[in-house]
């Protein structure tokens, strides 16, 4: 697996919570059987770059399929040849050094 990126998607002009639209992308990447991470201000995926922006289009799809006028979408992208387990990875080699910092 070479790319994480993180997605931020979720519908814009209508009241009440983003909730229901956010787990609806969230399904479709839980579905996807790619790892990702959970986050509060977006969900982060990691796969071939091809796999991943497969499940984004997916995401969009899911929420214009579901009747929004209007979706933001961020992405943020970061591929490294021959990389894999890079979400746990990347968190744990800051984790390292906060714990020798103590």
């Amino acid at each position: 697996m070479s790319v994480i990126a993180e997605l931020s998607i979720f519908p814009m002009g209508q009241a009440g919570g983003l909730s229901p639209a956010v787990a609806k992308a969230v399904a479709v990447i839980r579905d996807s059987g790619l790892p990702y991470q959970l986050g509060p201000m977006g969900t982060c995926i990691e796969g071939e770059f091809e796999e991943v922006m497969s499940v984004v289009n997916r995401c969009f799809e899911a929420l214009r399929q579901n009747g929004h006028e209007r979706i933001y979408l961020t992405i943020k992208a970061d591929w490294r040849k021959g990389r894999q387990g890079g979400l746990a990875s990347k968190t744990e080699a800051v984790a390292t050094h906060l714990r020798s910092d103590t």
